[in-house]
């Protein structure tokens, strides 16, 4: 049985090298290739694929975001992220929002093929640098301050929304409150939890 695959990525000059790949390739079926967001979250609902190649970076919404809508009106389409970036909070992110795998761009493309399969089976493909980061990341000790038992029942609310993933936007709308008062959370949290990115925040919270 043939894997329906879709792409979404903004560079042009990717897009049709990851399509050749596909196209050449025995036992898979490019179904969709997209340039942005906007368009991806239109049509893939429509064409179904059983696993997206989405990029991080693309112009008018971030990967990871374009994910969580998609998860939500398809959960069963699998995501593979492909970024040029190994930053922890487009990992931890990309995973929160619901994508199984992340490699590098530079990944070979053989690898690449067989993560798509791997995905599509049940599996979560990573690079081993960004395995070690997860496992280092959920290894670590719980922190042994106090700052969790300073925060308000709204910076509380806030963190249980950043924690599900929504973007600053979308969290000023659920709770209706303004994008400053989100803003002023972001610096207060950080501040009573000592870090320094959303996913420190987010992964002090879930241990608390």
């Amino acid at each position: 049985m043939q894997i329906k695959v879709a792409i979404v990525d903004d560079d042009e000059g990717i897009r049709s090298s990851l399509s050749a790949l596909l196209k050449r390739a025995s036992g898979y079926r490019l179904v969709g290739e997209y340039a942005n967001a906007e368009t991806a979250l239109k049509e893939i609902p429509q064409v179904q694929p059983d696993v997206v190649l989405m990029d991080i970076n693309l112009p008018d919404m971030k990967g990871y975001d374009c994910v969580r809508h998609l998860k939500e009106a398809r959960p069963s389409i699998q995501f593979l992220m492909l970024t040029v970036y190994e930053d922890s909070d487009s990992l931890f992110n990309s995973l929160r929002a619901g994508a199984s795998g992340y490699l590098l761009k530079r990944t070979a493309s053989a690898r690449l093929l067989e993560a798509v399969r791997d995905v599509h089976d049940g599996g979560a493909p990573m690079s081993p640098q960004l395995a070690r980061r997860v496992v280092q990341f959920f290894s670590k000790p719980p922190p042994q301050d106090a700052g969790l038992a300073k925060l308000t029942p709204a910076e509380r609310e806030f963190l249980d929304q950043l924690s599900k993933g929504y973007a600053y936007k979308e969290i000023a709308e659920r709770m209706k409150i303004s994008i400053d008062t989100v803003r002023s959370y972001v610096r207060t949290v950080y501040e009573k939890l000592h870090v320094h990115s959303r996913t420190e925040a987010v992964v002090k919270y879930l241990r608390g």
